[in-house]
């Protein structure tokens, strides 16, 4: 492995990006604003707090094997911010009266199933690592994380932003966070954390295509669908088909992710962008998945697990460093010159990132 993946930043990965909540939180709606500017708050705390702890590495003992079993445990943090709260619901349990439970320890397992049976992989350090959830985190949070450790869902505040567990693509997405810590470990800033993020939203997707048995054609490509409230003038909070069409709102602004690289935007707001730009290589991957039909984890995800785990992918990689491993991944797995090196070669013109050089 790489070098540069030894030393495990502290990332703390949230699936609503900042951008989107300081537009809300300048809402002339006292509610909303208050709401969103909470949120930030305690981001932002959260955040400090990952730059100054270590991220927990678990490796078995030598000569244990390893199930085929997820190990689910989900906490209710019962509306406040100690981590992880009482346990509800762990592996085998019977299903409870509360249907964010459930919803939580299902999308936990849909996670384990994609990564078993797609791709190989047990859990998402590849070494049966338990996944541990805490649903009902704070007073209408609108947000769900990955912390380094575990995965956390807020309620919402019920009008802009609904249950955070609604969509098993953002518990897919977070949880992904995890794989990328324990592989390339892109750092989370500029166009490497738009990767990080855009594995997120790749595998997220695939999660769910999985999980409703979809192939590419029938499926949405959406992240975060039926999470927007009622009022609110979208569809998801992002679009890998279309990036930049998730919503256009009042409150919530206009969706602003490019999906080519004439589009990029440089800033220095979130972490330079990388809820941003994200929207670049996943409309690569949208157009790859497409392009060879049938059920996208079978080629064009396993590609896209390939570059991401191969121990090539530096963590301060550039959208151009990703393209030309995932070519060189496609022409490993399945040969020079045939379907998907052809379909990598035209995603990646198409959205504007060089493969030479």
């Amino acid at each position: 492995m790489d070098a540069s993946h030894a030393h495990r930043h502290p990332v703390f990965c949230t699936v609503v990006p900042p951008h989107l909540l300081d537009k809300i939180a300048r809402s002339e709606d006292t509610r909303r604003a208050d709401a969103a500017q909470r949120t930030l708050e305690q981001d932002a705390l959260l955040r400090t707090r990952r730059r100054v702890t270590t991220v927990r590495g678990i490796t078995p003992a030598l000569g244990t094997p390893v199930s085929d079993e997820p190990r689910r445990t989900v906490y209710d943090a019962q509306h406040h911010t100690r981590l992880p709260g009482k346990k509800v619901r762990g592996e085998g349990g019977e299903a409870v009266k509360d249907a964010t439970v459930n919803r939580a320890y299902a999308g936990l397992g849909a996670t384990y199933e994609l990564f078993l049976k797609g791709f190989g992989r047990h859990s998402i350090d590849g070494s049966g690592l338990a996944l541990d959830a805490s649903v009902h985190y704070g007073q209408d949070y609108d947000n769900a994380f990955w912390d380094g450790q575990q995965m956390v869902f807020g309620d919402g505040d019920g009008d802009l932003f609904l249950d955070f567990t609604v969509s098993v693509d953002v518990i897919g997405h977070e949880l992904t966070h995890g794989v990328t810590q324990y592989t390339a470990n892109l750092a989370y800033h500029g166009q490497s954390g738009a990767l990080n993020e855009s594995m997120s939203d790749v595998f997220g997707s695939l999660i769910k295509q999985y999980s409703l048995d979809q192939t590419a054609e029938d499926a949405d490509w959406l992240i975060g669908a039926g999470l927007l409230g009622p009022n609110v003038s979208g569809v998801a909070l992002r679009s890998m088909k279309a990036p930049g069409t998730a919503y256009d709102d009042d409150e919530l602004g206009k969706d602003p992710q490019p999906p080519t690289m004439d589009g990029y935007v440089d800033t220095s707001q979130d972490n330079g962008g990388v809820h941003i730009n994200s929207g670049i290589p996943n409309h690569a991957f949208y157009l790859v998945a497409t392009e060879l039909g049938g059920k996208a984890w079978e080629r064009a995800g396993q590609i896209w697990y390939d570059a991401l785990t191969g121990g090539q992918l530096a963590s301060d990689a550039d959208f151009a460093d990703f393209a030309r491993l995932s070519v060189a991944a496609a022409v490993a797995r399945y040969g020079n010159g045939g379907a998907e090196h052809q379909a990598l070669q035209k995603a990646w013109s198409t959205v504007g990132v060089p493969l030479a050089g």
